[in-house]
């Protein structure tokens, strides 16, 4: 991807970013759909408001992973990936008051940015379905004190 300078002949310390050139013979890479299903979770999962990827079931074992530290980036997240271009469809869990369609535009420009920018192909479409909203549960007031055991008993 080449960036144009928007200001010609300002900034004129600055040194272009080379572009690669792709080199015949030298042989190809492959970028898998797990891993761009992984850099698109990781940012959509960056957006405020977005409580978690994935529904129902795998959210509580999303929970777990989450407790002993081991977390699955690509949960509710499926890419496909073409020779250029790549496809992605989210499944995500609001947090309760956050706009549903602005967290969507969020987390689709999000990963279109990701995308393109970490993984190098051109993102045609995100897909973004809200699975469901989390409410926290309510606060419930710290007992503590002499004064309250007492009241107990």
């Amino acid at each position: 991807m080449e960036y144009q300078n928007p200001q010609p002949g300002q900034g004129s310390h600055a040194v272009p970013a080379p572009v690669p050139v792709p080199v015949p013979g030298l042989g190809r890479t492959v970028i898998s759909e797990t891993a761009v299903a992984k850099v698109a979770g990781i940012a959509a999962r960056a957006v405020p408001g977005v409580y978690s990827l994935g529904s129902g079931p795998s959210r509580a074992l999303g929970a777990i992973r989450d407790a002993v530290g081991s977390s699955d980036h690509a949960a509710g997240v499926h890419a496909e990936v073409g020779e250029t271009q790549v496809a992605v469809d989210i499944s995500l869990v609001a947090s309760y008051g956050t706009p549903l369609h602005s967290l969507a535009n969020a987390v689709r420009t999000a990963v279109y940015r990701a995308v393109e920018e970490l993984v190098g192909l051109q993102v045609i479409e995100v897909n973004v379905e809200v699975t469901d909203v989390y409410v926290p549960p309510p606060v419930k007031p710290a007992v503590s004190g002499p004064a309250e055991r007492e009241a107990l008993l």
